[in-house]
């Protein structure tokens, strides 16, 4: 039995994906960012003060993964993490003025990132791709554990 790499959806999403990883890292390291630090960021710019649990769940990682990126961010001085009033086990994890700040120019990078890796492509192409891409996460998501 053979495996072609180049009809396999998951090889090709991987690949693309560190591709893009590699683009991505090389537009955000000036300003101080990670490609980890990335998605959390993205969604505190949405929403400031988010639960660690709220960012596992959006992000849809592992509870380590997020624990540890967030050390990393707190210790680079990107968040700070308060103390729920009503809970004192959970934390909210806020921006510092430091990473507010870094919105403009990280969104400029994503940007700049996601028009040099769907350049190839017609603007009809760009957004079929893009539709195609949310409905196979969609359906992995829903079929996820079963």
């Amino acid at each position: 039995m053979t495996f072609d790499k180049s009809a396999s959806a998951g090889y090709l999403a991987n690949h693309m994906a560190r591709l893009f990883a590699r683009g991505l890292r090389a537009r955000i390291e000036p300003l101080g960012l990670t490609v980890g630090q990335f998605p959390v960021m993205l969604e505190l710019w949405e929403g400031d003060g988010l639960t660690q649990k709220e960012l596992r769940m959006r992000l849809d990682i592992e509870q380590a993964t997020i624990a540890n990126t967030l050390n990393r961010m707190e210790r680079d001085g990107l968040i700070r993490r308060t103390r729920n009033e009503g809970d004192a086990r959970v934390q909210r994890v806020w921006l510092t003025e430091r990473a507010r700040a870094l919105r403009a120019p990280a969104y400029a990078a994503a940007t700049a990132q996601n028009a040099a890796a769907l350049a190839p492509l017609t603007e009809a192409e760009r957004a079929r791709f893009l539709r195609d891409m949310e409905r196979v996460i969609a359906s992995m998501q829903e079929n996820e554990g079963g």
